[in-house]
């Protein structure tokens, strides 16, 4: 397994963790502050990872 496919990998898992908390909404207020912050996080490390993935198996 190379190191490209191991980001590909990891790409996804943030993905999912980014759905994950994104998904999990408070039932009385909607999504908090900190939701939202670590979402878009995840979200840009995904993005990242996967990006970064694809260029090393290029």
């Amino acid at each position: 397994m190379t190191f490209g496919v191991v980001l590909v990998v990891l790409g996804g898992f943030l993905l999912g963790g980014a759905w994950s908390i994104w998904k999990a909404d408070s039932e009385t207020r909607g999504r908090t502050g900190p939701q939202v912050a670590i979402a878009v996080v995840l979200l840009a490390a995904a993005l990242l990872a996967t990006v970064s993935g694809v260029l090393r198996l290029v």
